[in-house]
């Protein structure tokens, strides 16, 4: 057991293991997923620093992106490529690596790893092989579009990026809506990039209605913007005027609604989807207020059909 003396975290580290970084790589976990700034350089943690200093090399989406911040704290550690077109082939390499010894840093372009982004598939690989993962948290642009939107800030909900197309994009929207008529109750967090803004807002506002919205762009850098408004609003706006930059949207959770006889049947389509006729009957009543016996009889009639 190795105790890292600047977390006080500790570590199961095999006495023989070299390290070609010196050291101080022998108190890291084999795998660190290291937080990086959303825009801003500054917001990068000596310890961020420190563990990207220390590991024998830095898995990162794009060597070009990251070696910009590299450069600014004066980081010179080898960068290896790793995203969604490499992952599954560099894995065996990466973990029998890792096995006989190597420490690697796992960054994205921007933000938190894993998030939108690669290394979920490498994260499950060195679980399985017993590995040691840890993290550094740091900058997360959907988190923080959330604090600044004004909207409940919890629970949430992060789906990340839809489909870019609208006929697929619109059916994914109609999931959540059909979850909210089943009991969610969240706010919604979303990636969109600056040319799909407006369509994004446009069918998020008609299957959402008139509901409370926020779009936050360039966050932590010059031009930070958060636009509020209802999403009719937004759609408008962003339908007249480009965006640009990286963009998180969020919604503001369902508003409290009667349940009518074709809500509730979309309801219990939704949980009956993926649940038994007992579960999705309880779920809805609890949801929509309505007598369980009542909607229990329902649920049989559409479960028959």
């Amino acid at each position: 057991m190795t105790e890292d003396t600047t977390t006080g975290a500790t570590y199961d580290v095999p006495t023989m293991r070299p390290s070609s970084a010196g050291d101080n790589s022998a108190a890291l976990p084999a795998l660190v997923l290291v937080s990086t700034p959303i825009g801003n350089l500054q917001d990068f943690s000596p310890r961020a620093r420190d563990t990207l200093v220390g590991v024998d090399a830095i898995l990162c989406e794009d060597t070009r992106t990251s070696a910009v911040l590299l450069r600014a704290h004066g980081i010179s550690t080898h960068c290896l490529p790793l995203h969604e077109y490499n992952e599954s082939a560099r894995i065996p390499g990466l973990v029998e690596s890792m096995l006989a010894g190597k420490r690697y840093a796992l960054i994205s372009d921007a933000g938190t790893p894993l998030v939108s982004d690669p290394g979920f598939r490498l994260v499950r690989a060195c679980i399985e092989a017993g590995l040691p993962i840890s993290g550094i948290p740091g900058p997360n642009a959907a988190v923080l579009a959330l604090t600044l939107s004004g909207l409940p800030p919890h629970p949430f909900l992060f789906t990340g990026f839809l489909p870019p197309k609208s006929g697929a994009r619109r059916t994914a929207l109609e999931k959540l809506r059909g979850a909210e008529m089943a009991g969610l109750t969240a706010t919604h967090l979303f990636y969109e990039g600056p040319h799909r803004l407006a369509e994004f807002l446009a069918d998020a506002a008609a299957v959402f209605g008139d509901r409370p919205a926020a779009v936050a762009r360039e966050l932590t850098k010059h031009f930070e913007e958060v636009r509020r408004g209802p999403l009719p609003e937004l759609a408008a706006h962003y339908a007249q005027h480009q965006a640009r930059g990286e963009i998180v949207v969020v919604i503001g959770p369902a508003p409290e609604e009667s349940a009518s006889a074709e809500t509730l049947d979309t309801a219990l389509r939704t949980a009956l989807a993926g649940m038994s006729v007992k579960d999705a009957a309880a779920a809805v009543a609890a949801a929509t207020g309505l007598p369980k016996k009542q909607v229990y009889q329902r649920a049989l009639e559409l479960a028959r059909e």
